[in-house]
Formats: C-alpha cells, sequence, structure tokens
C-alpha cells in the first residue's frame, strides 16, 4: 500500500476550488526548481551550493504540489525519476536503469516557500525517497488534509523545518526531517496575522545573494 495513502484518502486533492484559489491567490507555484534536503548531519540545506537554512526560517506549504512516484539512484548520481501528482496512482515501472543500487525506491515530495529571514521568498522542492524522509511528509500531508476538511478558509500551512533522531544498530545516529506546523494561513491573505504568501520577486537575487554568501565561506554546510 502506498505511503500516502491516508493523506490521499482524506480527500484534499478533490477540493479543486480550493486547488484554483490557491493557485490564483497565494501564488505558491508546485514546480520549483530548486532542491532542498537534510544532510546526515541532521542539517537543512538548498540548492547546489548547499546553502544552510536560517535557524527558525518559516516556511508555507502548497498543499497541492504533493507528488509521490519512484526514483533510482546510482552512486550519488539520479538515474531516473517517475513522478505524479498526488491525486493519480503511482507510475507503472518499467526495469530500473542499469547501475541503479536500489532499483526504484518509492519518492514523495512538495514544494514550500520560506517567508522569513535572508532566504524569504526562496521557493524550493522537497523529495525523498527515505522511510523516515517518506513518514515525515506523509505526516504533514495527512494533517494538512485533516485541517482543510475541518476549516478550508486557512489550507496553507506555515511549519519550520526541525530533525530527530534514532539510534541504528549498525549505522549508529540516524536522523529524519520533522515538519512542525506553526500556523494557518488562508488564501488571500487577508488576515494580518497571517504569514506573507506571495513569493518575492527578488527570490533570484536572494539565491544568488546566498550564493555569494556560499563563496564568502559564511552559510555553505560542509560535512
Amino acid at each position: 500500500m502506498s505511503n500516502v495513502t491516508v493523506f490521499k484518502n482524506a480527500g484534499l486533492p478533490a477540493l479543486k476550488d480550493l486547488a484554483e484559489g490557491l493557485r490564483a491567490n497565494a501564488k505558491i507555484t508546485g514546480g520549483a526548481d530548486i532542491l532542498i534536503k537534510m544532510d546526515k548531519t541532521g542539517h537543512w540545506t538548498y540548492g547546489v551550493d548547499q546553502v544552510e537554512i536560517e535557524k527558525d526560517s518559516l516556511w508555507v506549504v502548497n498543499p497541492f504540489s504533493f507528488i509521490h512516484g519512484y526514483v533510482a539512484w546510482g552512486d550519488g548520481e539520479l538515474l531516473g525519476e517517475k513522478m505524479v501528482k498526488i491525486t493519480q496512482p503511482l507510475p507503472e515501472l518499467q526495469e530500473a536503469p542499469a547501475g541503479a543500487r536500489k532499483g526504484w525506491e518509492q519518492q514523495i515530495g512538495f514544494s514550500m516557500v520560506c517567508i522569513t529571514g535572508a532566504d524569504e521568498g526562496v521557493e524550493v522542492r522537497f523529495s525523498t525517497a527515505s522511510v523516515g524522509g517518506r513518514r515525515a511528509a506523509q505526516k504533514l500531508g495527512s494533517e494538512i488534509a485533516t485541517h482543510i476538511m475541518a476549516e478550508p478558509e486557512t489550507p496553507v500551512a506555515t511549519i519550520a523545518l526541525g530533525t530527530e533522531h534514532y539510534i541504528h544498530d549498525r549505522y549508529g545516529k540516524i536522523f529524519t526531517p520533522v515538519f512542525e506546523i506553526m500556523k494557518w494561513a488562508t488564501m488571500d491573505n487577508t488576515d494580518p496575522d497571517q504569514p506573507k504568501l506571495e513569493v518575492d520577486t527578488t527570490a533570484t537575487e536572494k539565491v544568488e545573494s546566498a550564493n555569494s554568501e556560499v563563496a564568502a565561506g559564511r552559510r555553505r554546510r560542509t560535512v
């Protein structure tokens, strides 16, 4: 059974009117090109330069950007990826690409935008095939779906990115992501206490600025 069954069955993607309103008013797209990840030491970084996110930064999640599917990894190289919207069945698979160490692995992902600090306006995509990562994303999706069914006027979750860990008998300390929901936002952001949803038009400049800081050795995460 798909690890996102609970989220999908909760009915969130069926709320087409909310989806249209979210796209029209929140201006959060689902096709972010910048990837965010949690590294093996439990630190969150984004982009090819591994810019470390600011502590206590807040991010808004597009609930209609959730996707699921499969990914095939070689030795640190992405060999293949088949992803579809969460409303669709998992894609059919052919033989995994040559060199895929684990064959096809199930993956889930979604998009979010930073709304605080130096990274404000930066849009990223989180995708994960790890058991802990999928569990965290599925939990977030379920919480969003449950909330929307109860309070559809505030469908956008504002989250903080955290970590937790457990001790593996063989590999030692293993970190897993945590998505803590801090508050909920409306689609049109009419409540002044709600976070700002519009993607900053200077998002590209902010990424370039972050890359400049990386070049200066201030924000790049060195593992």
